[in-house]
């Protein structure tokens, strides 16, 4: 150690004297031969001044702020005077955000095709007023004048019936895909166990715990098409497409326009608004898909409107605003501008 502490000593006051050299405060030493056992010395120093700088800084508060700012903070160990690098924490997460749902609009598809879907049909006459009114030819003749009031104006129509015919629940959506819809829209007429009331109302698929609409989805669902081995598949369907927004928004388009254009005629009708019902036929369609109850048959000043050509028109206009409102709305959407 006393060698090493000679080199030192000799190295700093090498380097003390070329400071005052340069400052002009010392004349340069003359210039001679630097053999290699100099260079050997000058090595020696030099790497024993790093070891001991490198020691120092390990073994002071220098040290404990570099491997701190490493991000490995270091803990004195079970002997005195010595530290242990401890390595960085791994943090794990209690548990990993939702995934983020995609903005509709950057997909910006135009609506071509509508497939609509009167109600009943065949034996499946649905419900039927004390004056004479059937369900499956109310829903049959207001689909057919809202089809060629979308015809018109240039959309392509697909009829799931156009007669008076039977067709499943399973068979409705099975059509609707097989051609490709853009837009499925079921259309039916209510019965209310209060007859004195009258309102209209358009469902979207998913659950609820309304004893009324639990009963109306039974009654709707029967002479499915469909057998319990299906369960599980329907199941799955009804949750996977809660996640279908589009289907609300055409649900809030056709629920405004209805309301607001029936109330000038019917000043008794009440909103029922958009509302959430587990309809097997809503269920595998593979596109925004809704069931509107466009009146109530079981009010009887209600039936009596029903039974008039122009108030079966002007629901199927109130449904053709609705639809090409919503369908609008698409092309419209404002383009979102990113910040540069």
């Amino acid at each position: 150690m006393a060698s090493l502490s000679r080199v030192q000593r000799r190295v700093l006051r090498e380097a003390v004297a070329d400071n005052l050299t340069a400052a002009g405060l010392l004349s340069p030493p003359s210039r001679r031969r630097v053999g290699l056992g100099s260079i050997a010395v000058f090595l020696t120093g030099a790497l024993a001044l790093a070891i001991g700088a490198g020691l120092w800084t390990l073994s002071s508060p220098v040290g404990d702020w570099l491997e701190a700012a490493a991000g490995r903070p270091r803990v004195a160990s079970a002997s005195a005077g010595t530290w242990v690098t401890r390595p960085p924490a791994v943090v794990v997460p209690e548990s990993f955000p939702p995934p983020v749902p995609v903005d509709r609009t950057v997909f910006p598809l135009p609506v071509t095709r509508i497939v609509l879907d009167p109600g009943h049909g065949g034996e499946q006459e649905g419900t039927m007023a004390t004056l004479g009114g059937v369900e499956k030819e109310i829903t049959l003749d207001i689909g057919l004048r809202l089809r060629d009031l979308l015809r018109a104006e240039g959309f392509e129509v697909v009829m799931t019936r156009d007669s008076d015919v039977d067709v499943s629940l399973d068979e409705r959506a099975e059509r609707a895909n097989e051609v490709g819809g853009d837009l499925f829209v079921s259309i039916h007429v209510n019965s209310i166990p209060d007859r004195r009331t009258r309102g209209v109302e358009t469902f979207v698929l998913g659950p609820t715990d309304d004893p009324f609409l639990v009963e109306l989805a039974r009654d709707e669902n029967r002479d499915s098409g469909y057998s319990l081995a299906d369960l599980r598949e329907l199941l799955d369907g009804l949750y996977a497409d809660l996640r279908h927004e589009d289907s609300r928004r055409l649900a809030s388009a056709v629920q405004g326009e209805l309301y607001g254009a029936l109330l000038r005629l019917n000043p008794e009708l009440r909103d029922w608004g958009v509302k959430t019902a587990p309809f097997i036929v809503l269920i595998h369609t593979q596109m925004p898909a809704i069931l509107v109850e466009v009146a109530c048959l079981s009010n009887r000043e209600e039936a009596r409107l029903l039974a008039r050509e122009s108030y079966r028109q002007y629901i199927a206009l109130s449904l053709f605003s609705g639809i090409r409102s919503y369908a609008s709305g698409l092309a419209r959407r404002p383009r979102a501008v990113a910040a540069r």
